[in-house]
């Protein structure tokens, strides 16, 4: 079937979606030349069509086609509506993994639209005889077929140029004219320029997110270029229908309120700045990014900062930086807790012998009482600027929401309800530009979360409510009726987060002024010296607050003085009444525009456990943000070269259940060889951290010619089918020189290194636990393991003994809070005792009973546990439980490797870092 043949039959056709969808996908499977669902994937664990999902609603929903990596593609009826079809997607993409690209049709029409983590969304829109013709798509600069053929074979081509801060940017740039503009050539007031922009702003955000009628503003400028005071009048007319909701010539108009439209006033322009704002509207402000939004645009506003447009600006995941250990922490860990308590009810629906409906109300209840617990959550930034703190932390909650309401979508839970909310969060600031985008910037990234994850945007009424948390005030200072000063109250929350301002004590007299520093001398003295910096007030009353229980966790920058001096004395104070646990002692920023170098700090009342500094975790954090020990002297080491290796990188779907594998296997071959030379056990991460999955993969080593692979016929026949199409264009298959029927990073080295070994460790790159286990010499791990060339016990004694997991904690880095183990800072750094025979034979005896005593748990011998009895025996189940006998075991092995490094038992962690960095300092480096 050509395009023409494909065009002409699909335009004829009547069929309703569920009648067609299939039919009309493998028409375009065979149009592009790619193997359909069921050729591809007969299992359906990565190409399938019905992909089982759910709705942020709770409600179960099926995706009509999913291909892992590739897109998720929903169709519809011919003439429904496509946006439909698309909010669907958004709903359902989490549980498809987070496709890069999400496809909508009706049969005749297509749309692709772009899901790339970090940018910008762009969309492509194509119909039939697009496809049957040469004409190229606007903005995609390729063909209908050739977009098509993108999706299926090389989905990231189509990866945008733009990122959310570029279109921020870009937009910023265009209203920064206009603000020059309305102040200079029409006299407007400053704080009425910066009302009526704001108003402009979010109209055009609200009209790109459907919340009014689409491209409204940009069909306003077009129709009175020519006669700009009647702009001025219609845009009356238009805020006055958004303040209490009606209608605006043909179009019915939401209820916004807010106090945004309250008072407005469209100011008298002219053509000109019609013609900029015209270019600003042309932007997808749906696309904007929050956090760097409100920046921009304060500059824009303030008069005082228009200098800074162009400067740096602080970004989202500078932000996110402190905010995820301020506040995720502990509510991740606490969601983590409640999924490991509530794994035996997520099978509610299929449970025999039991109550379902008491299951699954209990399912219901304990995820519900989580969602109330996320919307009880109260965040204060008590110098809010612009509100880009706050607004990170509502998105950070609401995808934590979302996380909770999938995993009961996903058991069949219907009521759960997003109620994660701007009326959390609280703020302080008494720049008057500033606190007039903080509620907006806020608003408009709570409302384009909702429109980016599918959410109803008109299902709140009134659609904005007034931010009266976010008050306009001196958070330091205040100054009643009678002129006295005083501390002013903060509002009450459980965490706090922000930037406050950053002024040396040598300029504070010249900046703020001499009476504004005696008072505040007044107020703080014997708090605060005299001498600090002024964010160190911010950080003693929010310390202060902690202490007194009125906040449970805080975490401010402040400028790197905060480490020394008589700014040092705030942390030590801090220290006193509760403790430091996350810190970033050097870390690049942005003040005011421009580059500095700051240091963040994460304090509370000492109950963290876990603490942080400079992205790894540390036992203690002093005063002047160091830790105890300095590991990053540590070198990697001669001796311990080419033992540890990452494992096999596959890059296409070579693995196979063990029942196809076993079909391989007893398959003969014209060369007589068995195909068991190719078909390979395979483990990954899960396997060692659970049940063994019992997965095969077809492994023809590194320099296997095709001729020589094609002699054992099945296993190449199916990777011919599988893998073969996935490779043939891919920018990681032959374009880098490895032909399709080799893993793409094989590992020579690695393989080479164990090729005479009995059996060897493993280690998964990324786990709760550092857990090390045997693999047999058939074995192929998988790139989320680490392997080592040793087949000892004294070896695996050592890497599983409290020292060497010490080291591995605090060398490696983390990932959700899962440390991360590699074979370079994490192995290749850690120093080995030097035993004497007597003790290597003791470490090797005692590591030989923790692993029969572990594979016993594991795999009891005549085991009467039922199947389900056994699939909890895991090795992370077991270490979460620590049962004494395993503490016993451990705490022996410990001992006897303490005595081969010569140490007593007993050691801090801190003690046991500080050795080994004078052993690795001794050692010879690479």
């Amino acid at each position: 079937m050509n395009a023409q043949e494909f065009a002409a039959k699909w335009k004829a056709s009547t069929l309703k979606e569920s009648q067609g969808d299939r039919a009309q996908f493998e028409d375009i499977c065979r149009l592009v030349d790619h193997p359909t669902p069921s050729d591809m994937d007969p299992s359906g664990s990565f190409f399938v069509y019905q992909r089982r999902t759910a709705k942020e609603d709770g409600r179960l929903g099926f995706a009509d086609v999913w291909y892992k990596g590739h897109f998720g593609w929903e169709y519809k009826s011919k003439g429904e509506d496509l946006d439909e079809a698309h909010r669907q997607l958004l709903q359902y993409r989490d549980n498809l993994e987070n496709p890069p690209l999400l496809i909508v049709s009706d049969f005749e029409h297509f749309s692709i639209r772009t899901n790339f983590t970090g940018f910008a969304s762009r969309k492509y829109d194509f119909t039939l005889d697009d496809i049957a013709s040469e004409r190229l798509i606007p903005g995609a600069e390729r063909r209908a077929f050739a977009l098509l053929r993108a999706a299926f074979f090389e989905p990231e081509s189509l990866r945008p140029e733009w990122t959310p801060e570029t279109v921020t940017m870009g937009v910023a740039g265009r209203f920064g004219k206009v603000a020059d503009s309305l102040r200079k050539d029409w006299k407007h007031d400053d704080h009425k320029v910066a009302r009526f922009l704001t108003q402009i702003i979010f109209c055009m955000f609200a009209s790109d997110v459907g919340l009014l009628p689409r491209g409204i503003i940009g069909k306003l400028i077009e129709a009175n270029l020519r006669t700009a005071p009647l702009f001025s009048e219609r845009l009356d007319e238009l805020f006055r229908a958004m303040r209490l909701g009606g209608h605006f010539g043909a179009d019915a108009i939401p209820y916004f309120d807010g106090g945004l439209f309250s008072d407005a006033e469209a100011l008298q322009i002219d053509s000109d700045n019609l013609r900029a704002l015209r270019e600003a509207d042309d932007m997808d402000w749906s696309e904007i990014e929050p956090s760097i939004f409100g920046t921009l645009f304060e500059r824009i506003l303030d008069p005082t900062k228009r200098r800074q447009l162009g400067l740096h600006y602080t970004s989202r995941e500078d932000i996110e930086l402190l905010v995820e250990p301020v506040v995720m922490w502990p509510l991740r860990r606490e969601w983590e807790a409640l999924k490991e308590e509530v794994a035996p009810l997520l099978g509610w629906q299929d449970a025999e012998g039991v109550d379902k409906k008491t299951q699954r109300d209990d399912l219901w209840s304990a995820l519900e009482e989580f969602l109330a617990k996320l919307a009880r959550v109260k965040i204060l930034d008590p110098a809010c600027g612009s509100g880009n703190f706050l607004y990170v932390s509502l998105a950070m909650l609401k995808d934590l929401e979302r996380e909770v309401m999938a995993l009961g979508a996903e058991t069949g839970l219907t009521g759960l309800l997003p109620r994660v909310h701007p009326r959390q969060l609280y703020g302080i600031e008494k720049n008057e530009y500033a606190h007039e985008l903080a509620s907006i910037v806020v608003w408009i990234g709570y409302l384009q979360w909702k429109y980016k994850n599918g959410i109803p945007m008109t299902a709140e009424v009134p659609i904005l409510e007034p931010l009266d948390n976010i008050e306009l005030k001196d958070a330091i200072i205040g100054v009643d009726e009678s002129g006295e000063s005083y501390e002013p109250e903060w509002p009450k929350a459980g965490y706090i987060v922000g930037n406050p301002p950053f002024l040396g004590g040598k300029r504070l007299r010249r900046d703020l002024g001499d009476e504004y520093v005696d008072r505040m001398f007044n107020v703080w003295d014997g708090r605060v010296k005299r001498e600090a910096d002024l964010v160190c007030y911010w950080h003693e009353k929010a310390r202060a607050m902690v202490e007194a229980g009125q906040v449970a966790r805080v975490g401010l920058l402040a400028t790197q003085s905060i480490r020394g001096g008589a700014s040092r004395m705030t942390l030590e104070r801090i220290k006193e009444s509760g403790d430091i646990f996350f810190a970033e002692a050097d870390r690049p920023w942005v003040l005011e525009g421009a580059a500095v170098q700051i240091s963040m700090v994460g304090f509370d009342d000492g109950s963290e456990t876990h603490r942080q500094l400079d992205g790894k975790p540390v036992e203690a954090i002093n005063s002047d943000l160091t830790g105890l020990s300095d590991l990053t002297q540590a070198r990697r080491l001669k001796e311990n070269q080419r033992i540890a290796f990452m494992g096999d990188t596959k890059v296409g779907p070579f693995e196979m259940t063990e029942v196809k594998a076993q079909e391989l296997l007893a398959s003969p071959n014209p060369h007589g060889r068995p195909n068991s030379d190719v078909i390979r056990p395979w483990v990954n991460g899960d396997d060692i951290t659970g049940r063994p999955r019992r997965m095969w993969i077809v492994d023809f080593p590194p320099g296997t010619t095709e001729t020589a692979a094609a002699l054992y016929e099945a296993p190449f026949e199916h990777i011919k089918r599988l893998v073969k199409p996935m490779r043939k264009l891919a920018r990681s298959g032959d374009a880098t020189g490895v032909p399709w029927w080799i893993h793409q990073r094989p590992r020579p080295a690695m393989r080479e290194s164990l090729k005479l070994l009995e059996r060897h460790l493993g280690t998964p790159r990324l786990a709760k636990y550092r857990l090390f286990v045997w693999l047999t010499p058939e074995t192929l791990a998988d790139a989320q393991l680490i392997v080592f060339a040793r087949d000892d016990d004294y070896f695996f004694g050592v890497l599983h003994s409290r020292s060497h997991e010490i080291w591995a904690l605090r060398q490696g880095t983390q990932l959700e809070n899962r440390p991360r183990y590699t074979p370079t800072t994490t192995f290749e750094t850690f120093p080995f005792p030097a035993p004497s025979e007597a003790q290597r034979d003791a470490i090797a005896e005692v590591a030989r009973r923790l692993n029969e005593l572990r594979e016993n748990w594991l795999n009891p011998p005549d085991s009467a546990l039922s199947e389900a009895g056994l699939s909890k025996r895991t090795l992370t189940n077991l270490y979460n439980e620590r049962p004494t006998w395993l503490d016993n075991a451990h705490r022996e092995l410990d001992e006897a490797v303490f005595a081969a490094y010569g140490w007593p038992a007993g050691l801090e962690d801190e003690e046991i870092l500080v050795g080994l960095l004078e052993l690795n300092l001794s050692r010879k480096p690479v």
